[in-house]
């Protein structure tokens, strides 16, 4: 029912935004582009304000935030360029897109959720990212240079959409 909905519920919708689109956009200029790159060139790209981001971020799982990991964390995403953070952004909540009204009006699947940051997962594991709930399970990694490997293949290397 879940993949009839989201596939199939919605073709004639989809292939008419398509046609239109490739009317507007010659399809040789998108096609070097994958769909998060793509993202950005059509969203834009916007300056992150990293204390609204840090003041509505909620923590859980005995993390909070002058916990060394959420220390870390924050260390990380200073250090990461623009780019980077929306890209971790769209990492952990489906869109590099941030609400003109700042992080405090984040969406999740059923309405507000703010971006959240729990303690999860084996030092040896990368970060995963719950996009409905805007939601990144972070490891309590041993050390800054660990945290910061992990969270930068996590956000560069891994695929931008699957289901949970």
């Amino acid at each position: 029912m879940v993949k009839w909905r989201i596939e199939r519920g919605v073709v004639q919708q989809t292939e008419s935004l398509v046609r239109g689109f490739y009317e507007v956009v010659d399809a040789r200029l998108v096609s070097v582009f994958d769909g998060r790159e793509l993202e950005l060139v059509i969203a834009g790209t916007a300056e992150i304000d990293l204390s609204d981001w840090r003041h509505n971020t909620e923590y859980r799982g005995g993390y909070h935030d002058n916990h060394i990991v959420i220390r870390w964390f924050w260390a990380a995403v200073e250090r990461f360029n623009n780019e980077q953070r929306l890209r971790l952004l769209q990492f952990v909540t489906g869109t590099s897109s941030i609400p003109y009204e700042g992080f405090a009006a984040l969406r999740g699947s059923n309405g507000p959720r703010r971006f959240c940051v729990e303690k999860w997962g084996k030092v040896t594991s990368l970060p995963r990212a719950h996009t409905c709930f805007n939601r990144l399970d972070l490891p309590p990694y041993p050390s800054f240079s660990m945290l910061y490997e992990k969270m930068l293949t996590a956000v560069e290397e891994t695929s931008t959409f699957g289901l949970e």
